[in-house]
């Protein structure tokens, strides 16, 4: 396929009076050129040691099992042909950020953020120096592949989590010695069960649980919010989550990704939001990529429904101390019948009524009223929402939405991978929601530039100095 200098993109981009901001593009590495980057971070042992653990973690001994043994390892499908082929063109240009900064205007894209797709899974390498030695190389990697194009492509530097100072430490490196200005956290963390691995540590890999680094995490990752408010980035997530849960199929790709993003997202939304984090850090921004918003819009109502049924006030109504027990007992001799007559054990209803454990599950969050809460879950919370996702209106239907608060839905191209086959239609596929009036064309310029612009000036003003956008963007702020 060649360049279409007059592509539907392109056309969408001339009608529209502002710019188009991708929130989420994406980098096909070549692993050969990372292994020079790991031979320089930690020598030739450090390259041997990065390929054994990427195959572990990639699940690539698939390939080398038999049906049998798979079903016997419970080993689970890896995914396959994730890239264009046919498409030769997106296909280089997903691997040369130099064309893909030509190809930019075709798309009808003025500017990109820029993630790996390789460094999706270094973050969860097992072995700490083998990680921090991933991670480190493939940034100076994206520093150098994408020197020189930052009016148009910056590239997110990949944070491992492991632990808050590990987090910390390539944070402060990325931001400040590789200039980058976007971070991608790996926000879900797998942890051994210890009282598993206590017995045998192998079974680690098998049985773990994963940490979401807000709530109930071993570590306390409040030094990692802090330092993102001073270096002014936004917190933004990229995890995986096939593998975890039912995501285990052996079989088939498609079962273990469908949605997988949605989950990660889903749970690092809720544990920063139950985890109190959105109350103590009020003014940083969190993003969930590639994962669309429909599950956002859900939240916020869940949550909203839940807290008028279950806050510390509303939850006495369900103490089994206030059980009438003797007109309860009544009920049961008139309507019980042959086998629940007489049957009322009033030690067995009123189970836990003494319950010492703290019964408040939204303590943490300061939320006093539903204003109160929607200000924890909406203004901060940003959604990379897909071109193909027709469920990205629902962040635009105040119709919908409690308190009639829009979402901050963004456009996300995804472009690299299979789910953008010809990149050149992207941006017409996000624009078809306006032409069948699912949104409006302001809704649409809230999705492909005011979200995202918010987001990162939201963090710091001059995010879009020296870009492509600057001026327009200077004039909004």
């Amino acid at each position: 396929m060649k360049p279409d200098n007059n592509s539907r993109s392109l056309k969408v981009r001339e009608s529209l009076d502002h710019p188009v901001i991708d929130a989420d593009g994406h980098m096909l590495e070549l692993f050969p050129v990372m292994f020079d980057y790991v031979k320089q971070v930690g020598g030739p042992e450090m390259t041997e040691a990065t390929w054994a653990a990427f195959r572990r973690q990639n699940n690539r001994s698939w390939y080398d099992m038999t049906p049998n043994e798979r079903r016997f390892h419970n080993q689970m499908r890896p995914a396959f042909w994730p890239a264009p082929a046919e498409n030769t063109l997106d296909r280089a240009t997903g691997m040369l950020p130099r064309l893909m900064y030509e190809r930019l205007p075709e798309m009808g894209i003025d500017f990109s953020v820029v993630y790996p797709t390789l460094g999706f899974l270094l973050p969860e390498i097992q072995d700490r120096d083998v990680r921090r030695a991933a991670c480190r190389a493939h940034n100076l990697m994206m520093a150098d592949m994408f020197h020189g194009l930052g009016d148009r492509l910056t590239p997110a530097a990949v944070i491992p989590c492991e632990t808050p100072d590990e987090a910390i430490e390539e944070l402060e490196f990325a931001i400040n010695e590789l200039g980058f200005k976007v971070p991608m956290f790996a926000n879900l963390v797998r942890r051994p069960i210890e009282a598993v691995t206590e017995r045998d540590p192998e079974l680690g890999r098998y049985a773990f649980w994963v940490d979401p680094l807000a709530l109930d995490s071993p570590y306390d990752y409040d030094p990692v919010w802090q330092k993102c408010m001073e270096l002014k980035v936004p917190v933004t997530s990229h995890a995986i989550g096939q593998g975890i849960g039912m995501r285990r199929s052996i079989s088939n790709y498609m079962y273990n990704q469908t949605g997988h993003f949605a989950d990660a997202g889903h749970a690092f939304a809720k544990a920063l939001f139950f985890g109190g984090v959105t109350n103590r850090f009020p003014n940083l921004k969190f993003a969930f990529l590639e994962c669309g918003v429909a599950w956002g819009a859900s939240l916020v109502c869940d949550l909203k429904e839940r807290w008028e049924k279950r806050n510390a006030d509303a939850v006495q109504q369900f103490n089994p101390a206030r059980i009438d027990m003797d007109y309860l007992g009544e009920l049961f001799e008139r309507y019980g019948g042959d086998v629940l007559g007489g049957r009322l054990d009033p030690k067995s209803v009123a189970r836990n009524a003494d319950e010492s454990e703290a019964i408040d599950d939204f303590a943490a969050t300061g939320v006093n009223s539903v204003d109160e809460l929607l200000d924890r879950l909406v203004p901060n919370y940003y959604y990379g929402c897909e071109a193909d996702d027709r469920m990205n209106a629902t962040a635009f239907d105040a119709r919908l939405l409690p308190g009639g608060r829009k979402l901050n839905a963004m456009f996300s191209s995804d472009f690299g991978h299979w789910d953008v086959p010809d990149m050149q239609q992207v941006l017409a596929e996000a624009w078809e929601l306006v032409e069948e009036e699912l949104i409006s064309p302001k809704d649409f310029r809230a999705f492909v530039f005011d979200n995202p612009v918010d987001l990162f000036t939201g963090m710091n003003r001059e995010f879009f100095n020296g870009t492509a956008v600057e001026t327009i963007v200077a004039d909004v702020l």
